[in-house]
Protein backbone atom coordinates (compact mmCIF):
# COMPACT_ATOMS: atom_id res chain seq x y z
CA UNK A 1 0.00 0.00 0.00
CA UNK A 2 1.45 3.65 -0.71
CA UNK A 3 2.51 5.81 2.34
CA UNK A 4 3.23 9.12 3.27
CA UNK A 5 6.18 8.93 1.14
CA UNK A 6 5.02 8.06 -2.09
CA UNK A 7 1.75 9.69 -1.78
CA UNK A 8 3.67 13.02 -1.63
CA UNK A 9 5.95 12.11 -4.06
CA UNK A 10 2.74 11.69 -6.86
CA UNK A 11 1.73 14.80 -5.34
CA UNK A 12 5.02 17.06 -6.21
CA UNK A 13 4.58 15.16 -9.52
CA UNK A 14 1.09 15.77 -10.23
CA UNK A 15 2.05 20.05 -9.09
CA UNK A 16 4.93 19.81 -11.60
CA UNK A 17 2.73 18.36 -14.67
CA UNK A 18 -1.14 18.95 -14.19
CA UNK A 19 -1.40 22.15 -13.14
CA UNK A 20 -3.28 24.96 -15.19
CA UNK A 21 -4.44 22.95 -17.79
CA UNK A 22 -8.17 22.81 -19.08
CA UNK A 23 -9.60 19.27 -17.98
CA UNK A 24 -12.10 18.49 -21.59
CA UNK A 25 -13.32 15.25 -19.89
CA UNK A 26 -12.99 12.09 -18.89
CA UNK A 27 -13.96 8.34 -18.92
CA UNK A 28 -15.11 5.94 -16.11
CA UNK A 29 -14.15 2.55 -16.62
CA UNK A 30 -15.10 1.30 -13.14
CA UNK A 31 -18.15 3.19 -11.58
CA UNK A 32 -17.04 2.00 -8.16
CA UNK A 33 -14.01 4.01 -8.12
CA UNK A 34 -15.76 7.08 -8.37
CA UNK A 35 -17.21 7.34 -4.33
CA UNK A 36 -18.61 11.21 -4.66
CA UNK A 37 -21.12 12.05 -5.55
CA UNK A 38 -22.62 8.66 -6.74
CA UNK A 39 -23.64 9.89 -10.16
CA UNK A 40 -19.97 8.82 -12.66
CA UNK A 41 -22.36 11.69 -14.59
CA UNK A 42 -21.87 14.28 -12.20
CA UNK A 43 -18.54 13.57 -11.20
CA UNK A 44 -17.33 14.30 -14.75
CA UNK A 45 -19.15 17.06 -15.27
CA UNK A 46 -18.58 18.46 -12.09
CA UNK A 47 -14.87 18.71 -13.09
CA UNK A 48 -14.68 19.02 -16.78
CA UNK A 49 -13.62 22.55 -18.05
CA UNK A 50 -11.92 23.29 -14.84
CA UNK A 51 -8.08 23.16 -14.02
CA UNK A 52 -6.17 22.51 -11.20
CA UNK A 53 -4.40 25.41 -8.99
CA UNK A 54 -2.59 23.15 -6.61
CA UNK A 55 -2.36 19.58 -5.18
CA UNK A 56 -2.30 19.26 -1.18
CA UNK A 57 -1.89 15.96 0.71
CA UNK A 58 -3.79 15.33 4.08
CA UNK A 59 -2.46 11.91 5.22
CA UNK A 60 -2.60 9.36 1.98
CA UNK A 61 -5.40 11.52 0.62
CA UNK A 62 -5.01 13.74 -2.36
CA UNK A 63 -6.75 16.82 -3.04
CA UNK A 64 -6.67 19.09 -5.98
CA UNK A 65 -8.03 22.50 -6.06
CA UNK A 66 -10.40 23.19 -8.59
CA UNK A 67 -10.89 26.51 -10.71
CA UNK A 68 -12.42 27.45 -13.60
CA UNK A 69 -10.33 27.94 -17.32
CA UNK A 70 -11.69 31.12 -17.56
CA UNK A 71 -10.54 32.26 -14.29
CA UNK A 72 -7.94 30.40 -12.23
CA UNK A 73 -8.19 32.22 -9.04
CA UNK A 74 -8.68 31.32 -5.16
CA UNK A 75 -11.96 33.39 -5.52
CA UNK A 76 -13.23 31.13 -8.57
CA UNK A 77 -13.12 28.02 -6.33
CA UNK A 78 -15.00 25.37 -8.11
CA UNK A 79 -14.75 22.56 -5.52
CA UNK A 80 -11.84 19.73 -5.50
CA UNK A 81 -10.78 16.80 -6.67
CA UNK A 82 -10.01 13.86 -4.37
CA UNK A 83 -8.11 10.15 -4.70
CA UNK A 84 -6.67 7.45 -2.47
CA UNK A 85 -4.77 5.07 -4.09
CA UNK A 86 -5.43 2.20 -1.01
CA UNK A 87 -3.63 -0.82 -1.73
CA UNK A 88 -2.59 -0.45 -5.81
CA UNK A 89 -3.70 2.17 -6.58
CA UNK A 90 -1.91 4.54 -9.19
CA UNK A 91 -2.19 8.00 -10.68
CA UNK A 92 -0.17 8.42 -14.19
CA UNK A 93 0.32 11.09 -16.19
CA UNK A 94 0.59 9.72 -20.10
CA UNK A 95 -0.22 10.50 -23.54
CA UNK A 96 -3.84 9.78 -24.80
CA UNK A 97 -2.57 7.50 -27.40
CA UNK A 98 -0.78 5.12 -24.60
CA UNK A 99 -2.33 1.77 -24.98
CA UNK A 100 -5.04 0.95 -21.89
CA UNK A 101 -3.64 -0.79 -18.87
CA UNK A 102 -6.06 -3.64 -18.27
CA UNK A 103 -6.39 -2.42 -14.31
CA UNK A 104 -7.72 1.21 -15.88
CA UNK A 105 -10.37 2.12 -13.74
CA UNK A 106 -10.77 6.40 -14.70
CA UNK A 107 -9.05 8.73 -17.44
CA UNK A 108 -9.18 12.42 -17.08
CA UNK A 109 -8.78 14.15 -20.21
CA UNK A 110 -6.45 17.26 -20.82
CA UNK A 111 -5.16 19.73 -23.26
CA UNK A 112 -2.31 18.19 -25.77
CA UNK A 113 -3.28 14.81 -25.92
CA UNK A 114 -2.54 14.46 -22.14
CA UNK A 115 -4.49 12.42 -19.71
CA UNK A 116 -4.40 11.43 -15.90
CA UNK A 117 -5.37 7.81 -15.43
CA UNK A 118 -6.22 6.23 -12.07
CA UNK A 119 -4.75 2.44 -12.35
CA UNK A 120 -5.96 0.53 -9.55
CA UNK A 121 -5.60 -3.69 -9.55
CA UNK A 122 -7.21 -4.29 -6.46
CA UNK A 123 -10.00 -1.38 -6.82
CA UNK A 124 -9.89 -0.41 -3.44
CA UNK A 125 -8.88 2.65 -4.87
CA UNK A 126 -11.18 5.98 -4.82
CA UNK A 127 -11.91 9.56 -6.25
CA UNK A 128 -14.18 12.54 -5.26
CA UNK A 129 -15.46 15.26 -6.67
CA UNK A 130 -16.46 17.46 -3.90
CA UNK A 131 -18.11 20.87 -5.08
CA UNK A 132 -17.54 23.73 -3.32
CA UNK A 133 -20.61 24.24 -1.45
CA UNK A 134 -19.55 20.70 -0.01
CA UNK A 135 -17.80 20.69 3.50
CA UNK A 136 -15.21 18.12 2.13
CA UNK A 137 -14.81 16.01 5.23
CA UNK A 138 -18.88 15.42 4.48
CA UNK A 139 -17.73 13.82 0.90
CA UNK A 140 -14.87 12.45 2.22
CA UNK A 141 -15.16 11.29 5.35
CA UNK A 142 -11.85 9.51 6.01
CA UNK A 143 -10.58 12.73 6.57
CA UNK A 144 -12.23 13.75 9.50
CA UNK A 145 -10.75 10.72 11.06
CA UNK A 146 -7.34 11.95 10.39
CA UNK A 147 -4.69 12.48 13.44
CA UNK A 148 -2.19 15.26 12.38
CA UNK A 149 0.32 15.04 9.71
CA UNK A 150 4.57 14.14 10.75
CA UNK A 151 5.55 17.01 9.20
CA UNK A 152 2.47 19.41 10.53
CA UNK A 153 4.01 22.09 13.49
CA UNK A 154 1.39 19.90 16.05
CA UNK A 155 3.34 16.44 15.27
CA UNK A 156 5.43 17.13 18.88
CA UNK A 157 6.70 15.06 21.37
CA UNK A 158 3.90 16.65 23.38
CA UNK A 159 1.36 15.44 21.01
CA UNK A 160 2.66 11.73 20.93
CA UNK A 161 2.99 11.58 24.61
CA UNK A 162 -0.56 12.29 24.87
CA UNK A 163 -1.59 10.10 21.78
CA UNK A 164 0.50 7.22 23.44
CA UNK A 165 0.34 7.29 27.21
CA UNK A 166 -3.06 5.59 27.58
CA UNK A 167 -2.44 2.77 24.55
CA UNK A 168 -2.18 0.07 26.09
CA UNK A 169 -0.95 -2.10 22.78
CA UNK A 170 1.66 -2.38 21.35
CA UNK A 171 3.49 0.38 19.90
CA UNK A 172 3.58 -0.61 16.34
CA UNK A 173 0.00 -1.64 15.97
CA UNK A 174 -0.67 1.98 17.54
CA UNK A 175 1.93 4.16 14.86
CA UNK A 176 -0.43 2.25 11.74
CA UNK A 177 -3.71 3.56 13.53
CA UNK A 178 -4.27 6.99 11.30
CA UNK A 179 -5.80 8.94 14.51
CA UNK A 180 -2.72 8.43 16.01
CA UNK A 181 -0.34 9.56 13.00
CA UNK A 182 -1.79 10.61 9.48
CA UNK A 183 -0.12 8.92 6.57
CA UNK A 184 2.51 6.38 8.54
CA UNK A 185 2.42 2.91 7.17
CA UNK A 186 3.97 -0.71 7.95
CA UNK A 187 7.14 -0.02 6.05
CA UNK A 188 7.93 3.48 7.52
CA UNK A 189 6.76 2.29 11.08
CA UNK A 190 9.45 -0.26 10.96
CA UNK A 191 11.84 1.77 9.90
CA UNK A 192 11.23 4.31 12.55
CA UNK A 193 10.93 2.18 15.68
CA UNK A 194 14.27 0.84 14.10
CA UNK A 195 16.19 4.43 14.20
CA UNK A 196 14.45 5.19 17.80
CA UNK A 197 15.82 1.42 19.38
CA UNK A 198 12.52 0.40 20.21
CA UNK A 199 10.63 -3.02 19.80
CA UNK A 200 7.36 -2.84 17.81
CA UNK A 201 5.60 -5.25 20.96
CA UNK A 202 6.22 -2.44 23.27
CA UNK A 203 3.13 -1.17 24.73
CA UNK A 204 2.65 2.63 24.08
CA UNK A 205 1.94 3.25 27.60
CA UNK A 206 5.34 2.03 28.76
CA UNK A 207 7.32 3.92 26.40
CA UNK A 208 9.43 7.05 28.50
CA UNK A 209 9.23 10.49 27.12
CA UNK A 210 12.70 10.49 26.08
CA UNK A 211 11.57 7.20 24.02
CA UNK A 212 9.06 8.97 22.38
CA UNK A 213 11.08 11.81 21.53
CA UNK A 214 13.51 9.92 19.79
CA UNK A 215 10.61 7.74 18.05
CA UNK A 216 9.32 11.46 16.57
CA UNK A 217 12.88 12.12 15.13
CA UNK A 218 13.07 8.67 13.59
CA UNK A 219 9.34 8.97 12.22
CA UNK A 220 10.48 12.21 10.12
CA UNK A 221 13.70 11.18 9.18
CA UNK A 222 12.54 8.44 8.22
CA UNK A 223 9.88 9.90 5.87
CA UNK A 224 11.97 11.83 4.27
CA UNK A 225 14.56 9.79 3.56
CA UNK A 226 12.02 8.18 1.65
CA UNK A 227 10.93 11.41 -0.56
CA UNK A 228 14.12 12.14 -1.45
CA UNK A 229 14.77 8.75 -2.76
CA UNK A 230 10.99 9.16 -4.69
CA UNK A 231 9.42 6.99 -2.58
CA UNK A 232 10.14 2.98 -2.21
CA UNK A 233 10.11 0.29 -4.68
CA UNK A 234 8.02 -2.18 -2.53
CA UNK A 235 3.74 -2.85 -3.56
CA UNK A 236 5.03 -1.87 -7.45
CA UNK A 237 4.42 1.57 -6.35
CA UNK A 238 5.13 3.98 -9.67
CA UNK A 239 5.40 7.90 -9.43
CA UNK A 240 3.28 10.16 -12.15
CA UNK A 241 5.58 8.92 -14.70
CA UNK A 242 5.18 5.58 -13.72
CA UNK A 243 8.79 5.41 -12.34
CA UNK A 244 9.63 3.13 -9.36
CA UNK A 245 11.15 4.56 -6.18
CA UNK A 246 14.58 4.42 -4.94
CA UNK A 247 14.01 3.72 -0.90
CA UNK A 248 13.13 -0.45 -1.13
CA UNK A 249 16.81 -1.04 -1.68
CA UNK A 250 18.16 1.36 1.77
CA UNK A 251 15.72 -0.04 4.09
CA UNK A 252 16.98 -0.95 7.20
CA UNK A 253 14.80 -3.93 8.77
CA UNK A 254 11.79 -4.16 6.36
CA UNK A 255 11.48 -7.01 4.28
CA UNK A 256 15.10 -8.15 5.57
CA UNK A 257 13.88 -11.22 7.47
CA UNK A 258 16.50 -13.17 8.02
CA UNK A 259 19.33 -11.02 6.85
CA UNK A 260 22.06 -9.19 8.84
CA UNK A 261 21.34 -5.66 10.69
CA UNK A 262 23.30 -2.95 8.60
CA UNK A 263 24.15 -1.80 11.92
CA UNK A 264 25.32 -4.80 14.49
CA UNK A 265 25.27 -7.83 12.29
CA UNK A 266 22.23 -9.77 13.60
CA UNK A 267 19.34 -11.68 12.07
CA UNK A 268 16.66 -9.35 11.29
CA UNK A 269 13.24 -11.04 12.45
CA UNK A 270 9.62 -10.81 11.74
CA UNK A 271 6.58 -11.03 14.19
CA UNK A 272 3.05 -10.76 13.25
CA UNK A 273 1.20 -7.87 15.41
CA UNK A 274 -2.62 -7.18 14.87
CA UNK A 275 -2.31 -9.25 11.58
CA UNK A 276 0.36 -7.20 10.17
CA UNK A 277 4.56 -8.23 9.83
CA UNK A 278 6.60 -6.36 11.68
CA UNK A 279 10.37 -6.67 11.56
CA UNK A 280 12.98 -5.66 14.05
CA UNK A 281 16.59 -6.29 14.86
CA UNK A 282 16.51 -8.04 18.45
CA UNK A 283 19.75 -6.40 19.59
CA UNK A 284 19.31 -2.76 18.32
CA UNK A 285 15.79 -2.54 19.71
CA UNK A 286 14.69 -3.27 23.27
Amino acid sequence: MPELPEVETVRRGLNQLTLNQEITGGDVLLDRTIAYPFSVGEFINGIKGNTISTWHRRGKYLLAELSPLSSPSPSSHTGYLGAHLRMTGQLLWLHRDEPLHKHTRVRLFFGDQQELRFVDQRTFGQMWWVPPNVPVETAMTGLAKLAVDPFSPEFTVDYLVQKLQNRRRPIKTALLDQSVVAGLGNIYADEALFKSGILPETLGTNLERSQIELLRTAIIQVLEASIAAGGTTFSNFLNVKGVNGNYGGVALVYNRTGEPCRVCGNVIQRIKLGGRSSHFCPECQH
